[in-house]
């Protein structure tokens, strides 16, 4: 079945064919670390890594960069404030955001390139746009790209060259030909971080170092693009125009950008005090929690975030876990070892194929699971262990379900009651009904459900599961 991709190039669905016939080149912009990842960043980071997860099951040689900008004037002005050197700054958040990210079970990319590991390179692909005239030195020691050489510019975004014109400025501190024209090279103060450089010491501009660590990473002309919703313009937008004039041939075939995160309907900022680093969500919530809660929206479409949306996503993952209760042992397949012709397969399948539609794959899951309690409830236990684990091997594409279904019903989160304190209380409701006092076993039992903790009695003893 082919894939169909949504390419913001090209502003509608067409099908993926890879430049090399079987393997697929894909180029996602990461973080900037001067501070911890919040959510937006888990979106982009969830929707991506799903997309990484499907082209392998679907067999394909993937390579997948995802660098990190770790120079830059956000970086410089936060060391500056805390006094520190700026790279002991970012290989604080650099730690804190591969904590972050296998927390929410991120399967690490295939490359991972730092910006000033690739100032070499930088200079090189600024030297070839000088040297063809799409870049110029100014008065001030700054490079900048010539943005009116370069005929396609707009056709990411779809702004028009002459509308950005007529509302463009030009700082007083800086020496364009043009307002449109944007920084290659910036220009050192004394005592500023630099690198020596054929124009003077300095430091990168933010789009050229991707469009160098891409195109060094993965050649002049590569499958996928990938980022979030407000790198469009202009950040894609330089990286074209720089790459396409310094090399001569097509830059990326598909441009793909996951969407915005709102936050009670509002959109995510410091200064509306709804601001929420990863951490913080995940000292609240399970990490697949959040990670079927950012899944649970197309991820091209805006997701907002609200406390209610996280209890949803809690309760339909658990709807799941109670589904696969007692079949641990059930091992998932690879995709390629699950049957085409299965209809669950087929189904889920072209949910994937149809640009990556998690939310009609997770509808799928869904009814598999209800023919699992169905076959439960009929005692069709060969069905039943069959179907868990199909529904595991599915799950594992999207990331999800991956963990014992007994320790998932008994996680908590922040201020849930801990998992010591339910064995405490289990213990002495056992030791109260020894002793016949009906009355405080009631009352424990009570008093945990109150606190959202199930207790099951049987004969083997007694269980517990989160409600």
């Amino acid at each position: 079945m082919t894939i169909n991709i949504y390419n913001t190039l090209s502003r509608g669905k067409q099908p993926l064919v890879p430049l090399e016939p079987g393997k697929i080149r894909m180029y996602v912009c990461g973080m900037t670390v001067y501070d911890y990842c919040h959510l937006g960043h888990a979106r982009v980071l969830v929707a991506f890594d799903v997309i990484s997860r499907y082209l392998r099951a679907k067999g394909y040689e993937l390579t997948y960069i995802r660098n990190i900008t770790d120079i830059d004037d956000k970086i410089l002005r936060r060391a500056e404030e805390n006094g520190e050197p700026f790279g002991d700054l970012t290989e604080r958040f650099i730690a804190a955001m591969h904590e972050d990210a296998e927390r929410l079970g991120i399967t690490p990319p295939d490359g991972e390139p730092r910006a000033t590991a690739h100032i070499d390179d930088i200079q090189r692909m600024i030297a070839a746009l000088i040297e063809k005239g799409f870049a110029y030195q100014a008065a001030n020691g700054d490079i900048y790209y010539r943005v009116d050489r370069f005929a396609d510019y707009g056709k990411l975004s779809g702004k028009k060259p002459d509308e950005l014109l007529a509302g463009a400025r030009i700082a007083v501190d800086e020496a364009k030909e043009d307002p449109r024209d944007f920084a290659l090279w910036k220009a050192a103060e004394p005592g500023e971080v630099s690198w020596p450089s054929p124009w003077g010491d300095g430091r990168p501009g933010w789009h050229i170092e991707c469009s160098a660590m891409s195109t060094c990473c993965l050649g002049d002309s590569f499958d996928i693009h990938g980022g979030g919703p407000d790198l469009v313009f202009p950040h894609h937008e330089n990286e074209i125009a720089q790459s396409e004039a310094a090399t001569g041939k097509p830059y990326a075939t598909t441009w793909m950008h996951a969407g915005a995160v709102r936050v009670d309907n509002e959109k995510m900022s410091k200064s509306l005090g709804n601001f929420f680093t990863i951490r913080e969500i995940l000292d609240k919530y399970h990490p697949e929690v959040v990670r079927y809660f950012l899944l649970s929206s197309h991820y091209r479409s805006a997701i907002n975030y609200s406390e209610d949306n996280l209890q949803i996503a809690k309760q339909n993952l658990e709807r799941f876990y109670h589904a696969l209760k007692g079949l641990d042992e059930v091992s998932a397949l690879s995709y390629e070892q699950l049957s085409q012709d299965n209809e669950v397969v087929q189904r889920f399948d072209a949910a994937m194929c149809d640009d990556f539609n998690v939310p009609e794959a997770l509808a799928v899951l869904f009814d598999l699971v209800r023919d699992m309690n169905t076959a439960r409830a009929n005692g069709h236990d060969l069905t039943l262990r069959e179907q868990s684990g199909l529904l595991k091997s599915l799950g594992s594409v999207l990331g999800i379900l991956q963990s014992p279904a007994g320790a998932f019903l008994q996680s908590g989160g922040g201020d849930s009651l801990a998992e010591n304190e339910i064995e405490a209380l289990i213990a002495e409701r056992q030791a109260a009904k020894k002793n016949r006092d009906f009355a405080r076993a009631d009352e424990i039992r009570d008093s945990l459900k109150a606190q959202g903790v199930v207790l099951e009695d049987s004969r083997e003893g007694t269980t517990w599961r989160r409600e």
